[in-house]
C-alpha cells in the first residue's frame, strides 16, 4: 500500500477524537494516529467506515490494533484483523 493521503490523514485524526471521547487510549493521540496509519498502510482500512461504525465494532478495532500491532515489524500479531479492512 502507498503512504496515507491528505484526505486519509484527516479521517484518521477524525477517528483518533472519537477514540479518545471513547476513551479507548492505550497511550495517547500521536500513538493511536500512528498505530491507524501503519495498519492502514498494511491492511488497507476502510477507514471511512471505521469512523461511521457503532460503537462495538468500532472499539474492537480501535482496542485490537492497539493491543495487537506490533510497532517494530508494522505486523498484526495473535492472528488479530481488524473488521474494517478492504479484504
Amino acid at each position: 500500500m502507498e503512504k496515507v493521503t491528505n484526505e486519509e490523514f484527516m479521517i484518521i485524526m477524525d477517528i483518533v477524537e472519537r477514540a479518545d471521547e471513547m476513551e479507548l487510549m492505550a497511550f495517547d493521540r500521536l500513538s493511536l494516529s500512528m498505530d491507524l496509519v501503519f495498519t492502514h498502510e498494511e491492511l488497507d482500512l476502510r477507514l471511512k467506515d471505521l469512523f461511521e461504525a457503532d460503537d462495538f465494532n468500532f472499539a474492537h478495532d480501535i482496542v485490537g490494533i492497539q493491543n495487537n500491532l506490533n510497532r517494530q515489524t508494522k505486523q498484526m500479531e495473535n492472528y488479530f484483523l481488524p473488521r474494517f479492512t478492504k479484504y
